[in-house]
């Protein structure tokens, strides 16, 4: 917040002394800090005048809007950030991938770009990522057919859309249609900001704001926010990948450290109308996506270009003070028999992914046994107390796995081979053989003993 409670305090009556207990609370001090927090409305004190509690909600508003488009499981968060660098502190909201559909392409080309954008999900360490939105553009010159496309596109898919029109009639046709999926439309400018602000009112609607430069977008979200539209996304319309870097930076660090509130909005990009190429789109999108936009604008859904993207998006936005983990259970590959042997290792996300590409590509049928060691990979979680031969034995047993192979044997990891002796009082009819040292040795390893243990790979 940028008040604490300690400051708010003395804008209490009679300097945070009065301690009347009318708000609920033992003391003024108290109230404040509930305030500071959030956990309390400073209009609960019945002795503050308006212009105090108008300075108040002004100081405890957070320097970036939190921007919501769509409805639903298909509704997004933008803004709302806290830092300029992941190191500071996670950011927050990973920015939208908006898809391009122009009216003037015709019903086939827009057909694929549907089909692909439903093909566009895909997972990566258990995690499904999507584009989230359309960007639906007024370029034929004919509303009738703009409408058709839009009803299309509405009609075809459950995300909401971006509606982009220099057309006012066009625009507020597109975000009608969308109503009932809280759209965005794009763009409104400083010359038609006094005739679109009213319509905007009637269907509250998230707005894009464009500029020639960042000084231009302040007068336009300050006409906006005088009719108490706040849901603004700003496009400060940067010219070249320089420009780009620069002006989602300026706009960044206005909100965030200088505490320009015309700027404290996300913002918008369009790499599409920037670049000669889709390679060079390509670098625009994922410039944006680092550096800062909170809505990504994509003239295409291949999924040579757009999973990378939202691969680096993931990424980036991952927390870094939470450990990436997996499902804790039991895994099969390649068929697994009552003769296979069985792989222990932990939930961390990375150690799955290594094992479980090695024991596949392996073809040896095998059983892999993930346990939840709340991410820690194997020696922390030895180090924990989270990964020893009692829990072991007691995953096996709870999870049926025991019961399922008849040759009892188990590989544990190369880091837990202190732990072999442990399983030998635990589970004396298993035998325990320690994985190699090295993980890219472990498909070798299982190849060259599956013919001693009678296993038959598949394939």
């Amino acid at each position: 917040m940028a008040i604490k409670g300690t400051e708010l305090k003395n804008k209490l009556p009679d300097a945070g002394k009065k301690n009347c207990k009318e708000c609920g609370l033992p003391t003024c001090f108290a109230f404040a800090m509930k305030i500071a927090k959030g956990e309390a409305d400073i209009e609960q004190c019945p002795y503050l005048s308006p212009e105090v509690k108008a300075e108040v909600k002004e100081a405890l508003t957070p320097p970036m809007a939190l921007v919501h488009i769509g409805v639903g499981e298909h509704a997004i968060q933008i803004g709302q950030e806290e830092v300029m660098y992941r190191h500071e502190k996670s950011l927050l909201r990973e920015p939208a991938i908006a898809v391009l559909v122009s009216d003037a392409a015709d019903d086939a080309a827009i057909e694929a770009r549907l089909e692909e954008v439903r093909n566009a999900c895909f997972e990566r360490a258990q995690v499904v990522v999507h584009p989230n939105l359309w960007a639906l553009r007024y370029d034929s010159g004919n509303r009738n057919r703009f409408e058709q496309v839009v009803r299309k596109v509405h009609e075809a898919s459950p995300l909401s859309a971006v509606i982009v029109s220099t057309d006012l009639d066009a625009l507020f046709l597109g975000r009608n249609i969308y109503a009932d999926r809280n759209p965005a439309i794009y763009p409104i400018t400083s010359e038609n900001v006094d005739a679109a602000r009213e319509r905007i009112t009637q269907v509250p609607t998230t707005v894009g704001v464009k500029a020639n430069g960042v000084a231009g977008l302040i007068p336009v979200t300050d006409k906006l926010k005088e009719k108490g539209i706040t849901q603004i996304v700003m496009d400060p319309c940067s010219k070249n990948f320089v420009e780009a870097v620069r002006d989602q930076t300026i706009i960044r660090r206005s909100a965030l450290k200088n505490g320009v509130r015309a700027l404290g909005y996300p913002t918008i990009a369009f790499p599409c109308d920037v670049a000669k190429d889709t390679m060079e789109e390509m670098l625009y999108a994922g410039t944006f996506v680092a550096k800062y936009a909170g809505l990504v604008v994509v003239s295409t859904a291949a999924t040579d270009f757009l999973y990378p993207l939202l691969i680096q998006r993931m990424d980036i936005y991952s927390d870094p003070r939470k450990l990436r983990t997996v499902e804790a259970k039991v895994y099969e590959f390649n068929e697994p028999s009552q003769n296979s042997p069985v792989l222990v290792t932990t939930n961390f996300a990375l150690t799955f992914f290594t094992v479980a590409s090695e024991a596949q590509a392996s073809k040896v049928p095998v059983y892999l046994a993930i346990l939840d060691t709340s991410g820690f990979g194997v020696q922390a979680s030895m180090a924990s107390g989270k990964f020893d031969g009692h829990i072991i034995a007691d995953y096996l047993s709870r999870t049926g796995l025991a019961g399922k192979v008849k040759t009892k044997r188990m590989i544990l990891p190369w880091l837990a081979r202190r732990i072999k002796h442990e399983l030998r009082d635990d589970l004396p009819e298993w035998e325990v053989l320690i994985g190699p040292k090295a993980i890219n040795q472990l498909s070798p390893f299982l190849v060259e003993r599956a013919g001693e243990w009678g296993v038959t790979t598949s394939g």
